[in-house]
């Protein structure tokens, strides 16, 4: 049975932990290990250790900070199917859906070892006479990184990389349900060359979460995760004073017009909705359908169900496995009876498609609603399970009002063979991420993601350009060197002359 601790200063932590919880292996259901919580006291450590660390990293040449990125990106290329298999044992996604969540991962990895090229600030010669002004993008200092149990690799490569590229220096606190992937990129960090106590990882619940969004030395936090827990991070995080970009929840919607390839819009349903066990805030909950491509469509859908290989990502052939703890497949099961009680049709009941694997496992198959209406729990809740609504719409105005009336706006898709149609689609829809004819639009590395709405609070989206923007303050220096020309003493307000 393995055991998880935190890693503080370049090493484990060896302390003795007040409290510890149980790491699952989803398709099992037992106990694989345990993890322990950091206290507030440990969480004071880490910042500690990341402070000390701060006034050499933040000194620390370009040059010097892009080499340890680029020996991270290769032991991770290296070690990427060891990481594989740790999130498949923890998470539950299969192997090939892991091997995806490190290569995206990778990608960002690879933006950060070009952070230089963004970190340049401005020089004007001569703004007034004598008189050069130029700009500096700094370092914040300590910043707090809070990351969810759906992604436990590529999340934290979204803002580690750029955050310690900046001159920063890190307290990431993963989720508790599958924290041995962060451990793992510590380890790497190290391996690589990073100076102790500039990442430092603490493991736990609540009361660690909590701390590092009070601590005054912490000077930003960000943060992925549900909605409601988006909100109270961005609420306590700027109480005291921090910079906060908290990520939440979604709902996303994907519109199937009359002219769209029904079977690739099938296709990408399945794929975007079922994918990690619907456990992805990109993954596509709604299907809206516009007259009159719904029966076709929910057919469509319903045979490439069928087909599904549900099971133990270890095994080989498996597409879907199951949802990372008991209480949460527990949670995402009850919305079945709750739908069909509210009058949608159960097309699909996810309880009985067949399992390759032990039957103690977190399983749900995928499940499929049809004639979904929009005050029904399955529509308004974010479930973040294998579970795909489809509403019927009589038209393209009716299916864009009923997306910009939902109060989450993280991503959307377009399915169309009509090109003005996607154009005033990615123009009318209030949405962060769009895809046309892709159902999960993930931007690249060199973008930012990000949604609107209640699917974001902060300004800042993460990774890419504004990933960068966030983890840097900007500093404007006026100076003037004197030659024999000074004038003297001047009372007036400074003016360009």
């Amino acid at each position: 049975m393995r055991k998880t601790t935190h890693w503080i200063g370049g090493k484990p932590y060896n302390g003795v932990a007040e409290r510890t919880g149980d790491i699952y292996d989803p398709a099992t259901g037992r106990v694989a290990g345990q993890v322990d919580f950091a206290s507030a006291a440990v969480v004071d450590e880490a910042v500690a250790a990341a402070q000390a660390a701060f006034a050499r990293w933040r000194t620390a040449s370009l040059a010097q900070r892009t080499s340890v990125l680029f020996a991270f990106r290769h032991l991770l290329h290296a070690r990427r199917s060891d990481l594989a298999e740790i999130l498949t044992a923890e998470h539950g996604k299969v192997l090939s859906d892991a091997a995806g969540e490190i290569q995206r991962g990778l990608e960002n990895v690879e933006f950060a070892c070009g952070i230089p090229q963004l970190l340049k600030g401005g020089f004007s010669e001569n703004a007034s006479t004598n008189v050069d002004v130029y700009s500096l993008r700094q370092p914040l200092g300590v910043v707090g990184v809070i990351t969810p149990f759906n992604f436990p690799a590529m999340v934290p490569l979204w803002f580690v990389p750029n955050a310690i590229a900046c001159g920063n220096t890190v307290v990431l606190k993963p989720s508790e349900k599958d924290p041995s992937a962060s451990s793992f990129l510590a380890e790497l960090f190290a391996e690589a060359g990073l100076p102790e106590g500039v990442l430092n990882v603490v493991h736990g619940d609540r009361e660690a979460v909590d701390r590092i969004l009070e601590h005054p030395t912490i000077k930003a936090v960000s943060f992925v995760g549900s909605t409601p827990i988006a909100r109270y991070v961005y609420e306590t995080g700027t109480r005291h004073g921090k910079r906060v970009q908290a990520l939440g929840g979604a709902k996303n919607h994907m519109v199937v017009l009359p002219d769209a390839n029904l079977d690739l819009a099938a296709d990408a349903a399945v794929s975007a909705g079922f994918g990690s066990a619907g456990e992805r805030c990109m993954a596509v909950s709604v299907v809206v359908a516009v007259d009159p491509v719904g029966d076709e469509l929910v057919d469509k859908i319903r045979e490439r169900i069928a087909a599904l290989h549900v099971g133990d990502g270890r095994r080989p052939g498996c597409e879907m496995g199951p949802l990372v703890t008991g209480a949460h497949r527990d949670r995402v099961t009850s919305y079945l009876d709750a739908g069909r009680d509210a009058g949608a049709k159960l097309v699909v009941d996810g309880r009985h498609h067949p399992i390759d694997g032990e039957q103690t496992g977190f399983w749900l198959g995928p499940t499929l609603f049809d004639h979904v209406e929009t005050d029904m729990s399955v529509y308004t809740d974010e479930i973040f399970g294998p579970v795909l609504c489809v509403v019927r719409v009589p038209s393209y105005d009716a299916a864009v009002e009923l997306v910009n009336a939902n109060p989450w706006g993280n991503g959307t898709a377009i399915f169309t063979n009509d090109g003005g149609a996607a154009r005033r689609y990615q123009n009318e829809i209030e949405v962060g991420m769009i895809g046309v004819n892709v159902p999960i639009p993930v931007p690249m590395s060199y973008y930012s993601f990000g949604g609107w709405k209640e699917s974001l609070f902060g300004g800042a989206h993460a990774y890419g350009p504004e990933g960068v923007n966030f983890f840097v303050r900007s500093k404007v220096v006026t100076s003037r060197w004197l030659d024999p020309s000074h004038g003297g003493v001047n009372l007036g307000f400074p003016q360009a002359t």
